[in-house]
């Protein structure tokens, strides 16, 4: 049997849950393949390719069985998406309510079916402004992306991007399921006065947020390789979305910047907000960065003034240096928010 089958599940994890559920749902995963990664805070991706022989089942009946037990064993609904790879099981689970899977059989028409369709926001690696770029140039749909030669791709969004979302609207994924255990993270969180509607304040929050969360990975000499925010609503719905770093790093301008990407990909539009948390994952020694080079100075001003800043705070404390748009009162437009990103720094004292 020579068919390959990726599961990546979604928990549905209740509200203040048992800090080892997550540990007991991995057992159960383990149960049925020994090649299970944890993807924090409530997922799993599990390589089910040696399963379907030893079970007797297919993928849908395997991941049925697993939904079923995670439900009957310990209450937990869960969304899952089973697929060739990597790639596809991650864009069908990100599609399947708790409680549904989405299943994709190993065949290229199987595979067609799927992706050609889907809008091309969804292919991962489409940010907001990348998927701004290929919709003005006629690519709406993942079908469209494949059927344009790479170098054209490569023309509109850079030699690295181009080739990687030629690679993966034709569905090429070579990412392997890693059952290692997953990296610690640190995160954030900033709960509004009251629901927030303001766009210049959620992204005030944001920079507040990659501000926390930037110095003490300095301070611990570390970098995060992932970024996650999550917002929370008025009705107490959320949404999150995460992203892998251009480059790992501690640096609080680049953990701006990619936490205002993820929030622009949401596309609100008059959300009440109730509060927003930043997550900052994989974490890694410090001493294993590498730094892409470029002859673009613009940020070698900023990181030297936050290495000042670093300084500062650590002999007079956090709050005597911080961004000119967290001081009180502050209300940025949007268009000054990326200006923030730049570590616009003001002394405590000069209010």
């Amino acid at each position: 049997m020579g068919e390959k089958s990726i599961l990546q599940i979604r928990f549905d994890l209740p509200p203040g849950h048992d800090p080892e559920l997550l540990e007991r749902l991995r057992r159960l995963l383990e149960d049925f393949t020994p090649r299970v990664q944890m993807l924090q805070p409530d997922s799993a991706v599990a390589d089910l390719t040696g399963s379907l022989r030893f079970w007797r089942r297919d993928a849908r009946g395997i991941t049925e069985l697993i939904q079923l037990r995670a439900l009957a064993l310990y209450g937990v609904r869960s969304g899952a998406g089973a697929a060739p790879s990597r790639l596809l099981a991650a864009m069908a689970a990100a599609l399947t309510p708790p409680g549904e899977r989405t299943v994709i059989e190993d065949s290229p028409e199987a595979i067609a079916a799927f992706l050609r369709p889907r809008p091309v926001r969804e292919l991962p690696g489409v940010g907001a402004r990348t998927a701004a770029t290929l919709t003005e140039h006629g690519l709406h749909t993942v079908g469209d992306v494949a059927d344009v030669p790479a170098v054209t791709l490569q023309r509109l969004l850079g030699a690295r991007l181009g080739r990687t979302l030629h690679e993966r609207a034709h569905a090429r994924d070579t990412a392997v399921v890693d059952p290692t255990p997953a990296l610690a993270s640190v995160s954030a969180e900033h709960a509004f006065p009251r629901d927030e509607l303001d766009p210049a304040q959620h992204r005030r929050a944001l920079l507040a947020l990659a501000d926390e969360l930037g110095t003490p990975l300095r301070v611990s000499d570390q970098i995060a390789q992932g970024l996650t925010c999550t917002i929370r609503y008025a009705d107490q719905t959320a949404t999150r979305r995460s992203r892998t770093l251009p480059e790992a790093t501690h640096r609080t301008v680049l953990l701006a910047r990619t936490a205002y990407a993820l929030y622009e990909s949401l596309g609100l539009q008059r959300a009440r907000v109730r509060n927003i948390a930043l997550r900052a994952d994989a974490l890694r020694p410090a001493v294993k960065a590498t730094r892409q080079l470029t002859l673009d100075t613009a940020d070698d001003k900023p990181l030297t003034i936050e290495a000042v800043a670093d300084r500062a705070r650590a002999r007079y404390g956090h709050s005597m240096l911080y961004p000119a748009a967290l001081a009180i009162g502050a209300r940025p437009s949007a268009a000054a928010a990326d200006v923030d990103a730049s570590r616009q720094w003001q002394s405590g004292g000069d209010r």
